[in-house]
């Protein structure tokens, strides 16, 4: 069952961040991310595009199965999950890169809403 959810999920937020990164290509005209902080000098996309930019965070969280949308594992096989299935290397594995992940989907709102690069505070 958490399986099934899981992929719901995945499919049904991936097709609305599809759709909201097409927004920024119809701004910028290319999804070159030079472009887009050039494009971003004088006035943020997420002042530009509010409502794009709540529904990118909104998208982020629920890629990351953060608090709202962690619904892939249901309340009743809430067991620890995978910290009881795996340990050692498997565990570290599985850990890291839910967070890498997370560092990730960081990065890129950074750089498509706020219009830093990687030298800027904001990216950080």
């Amino acid at each position: 069952m958490g399986r099934i959810r899981a992929i719901a999920q995945t499919l049904s937020y991936e097709i609305c961040l599809i759709l909201v990164f097409f927004s920024f290509l119809f701004l910028v005209s290319r999804l070159d991310l030079t472009i887009l902080n050039n494009f971003q000098f004088n006035l943020y996309f997420i002042f530009l595009n509010l409502i794009f930019g709540l529904m990118l965070i909104i998208i982020f969280l629920a890629e990351t199965n953060r608090s709202p949308f962690d619904f892939a594992e249901g309340e009743s096989e809430l067991v620890s999950g995978f910290n009881t299935e795996y340990r050692g290397g498997g565990f570290i594995i599985i850990f890291l890169a839910e967070y890498l992940i997370i560092l990730f989907i960081r990065s890129i709102f950074s750089l498509t809403l706020i219009g830093s690069n990687i030298y800027s505070f904001f990216f950080f």
